[in-house]
Formats: C-alpha cells, structure tokens, sequence
C-alpha cells in the first residue's frame, strides 16, 4: 500500500532538522520503494559559498538527498533506531543542481541482511531534475539503536 508523508510525518522517520532535513515528501510502498521531492531554495547555506555568483548543489549533498529518501523505505524498522551510512558505491554525478531546482528521488530498498548483530540495508538511488538524471548511487546503512 502506498504511503504519502509530509514533512512532519518525515520528521518522526529522520533525526534531520532544518537545515539539513532534505527531502519534504516522500511517498513508499510496501515493495521498499520510494519517490521524494526537496526543491533547492535560493539562500541554502551549502550554496552560498559553493561558488559566489555560481550557486551549485556539491555532490555530497545530493547524496544526502538521496539517503535520506532512502531512509523512509525501512520507516517502520527504524523506531527506536537511527539509520547511518555504512557505504556509499558507484555514485555518479551526471548534471548540476542549482537553486530552484526541484530534486525528484526515486530509490529501492534491494536487499537486506544482518551483519555482526546489526541491521543493515541496501539501496540504488537516482536523483533527477525536470527528468533528467543528475546524481545516481548505491547507498548501505546500519540500523543502529538510538542513544
């Protein structure tokens, strides 16, 4: 069944808050997919500086962007647990992101599987802007219980 979450259902799935808390929508199904949204505002301060008068999202954020969508395929495994990056494989950067472009993510949970009594899942994600591929990967993380 598919879901559809607002920012607030996101804040109780992500530990993320403004500033970083990157994606505003997102909609899962039960099949571990999920298709988000975040639109890059003018003023984000990961652009102010990266480059004056050239404004461009860096990669590592896109990433970001990407994990975090990620994250909402295992919302229900993640209550009591926060979700960190284990890895990061065969990312590809295809197209600049700028201020005011709105990011669609579309990401797959693959596969998951307990590694030395932690949880952990796999996921391939794409993040394109007005259709066009930008940003591509292979996201890992480890379900680790929250302190």
């Amino acid at each position: 069944m598919e879901q559809i979450l607002d920012i607030e259902q996101l804040k109780e799935i992500l530990p993320h808050r403004e500033p970083m808390l990157l994606i505003e929508e997102a909609i899962t199904d039960d099949n571990g997919a999920c298709k988000a949204k975040y639109k890059i505002k003018e003023n984000e301060y990961f652009t102010r500086g990266h480059f004056p008068n050239n404004p461009i999202v860096p990669g590592v954020i896109l990433c970001e962007i990407m994990a975090q969508s990620c994250a909402t395929t295992v919302q229900d495994e993640m209550k009591g647990h926060l979700a960190l990056y284990a890895g990061i494989d065969k990312v590809r950067f295809k197209r600049m992101v700028k201020p005011g472009d709105l990011c669609e993510i579309e990401c797959k949970l693959k596969y998951k599987k307990n590694i030395m009594g932690r949880k952990m899942f796999f996921c391939s994600a794409k993040l394109c802007v007005e259709g066009q591929i930008c940003c591509t990967g292979e996201l890992s993380f480890a379900l680790v219980p929250k302190e």
